[in-house]
């Protein structure tokens, strides 16, 4: 069980995973261009640690809060509804 404190959003897409996770794994929605996977850097560029709200979708596509939020199209999983910070211009 992680801690709050590693828990840190995506800045393109909000998903909110432990940092472990977005090293393990990269984003489940953004791995295809941000390339967080195995990247300490591009993790700390491109995800914060301050967000507010949480949003679970378990079907994104049929969510009426999913469509308010602009998820729709994105995996199942817990979102910010507010992710504070900017990406990185030097990010890939």
């Amino acid at each position: 069980m992680s801690s709050s404190r590693s828990l840190r959003a995506c800045m393109v897409c909000s998903i909110v995973l432990p940092q472990a996770k977005f090293n393990r794994e990269g984003c489940p929605n953004c791995e295809g261009f941000l390339e967080l996977r195995g990247s300490s850097d591009a993790i700390m560029d491109c995800t914060s640690p301050v967000f507010e709200g949480l949003i679970t979708l378990a079907d994104p596509e049929a969510s009426w809060v999913a469509k308010w939020q602009r998820l729709q199209g994105y995996v199942p999983g817990t979102y910010a509804v507010k992710v504070v910070g900017i990406v990185s211009p030097w990010s890939k």
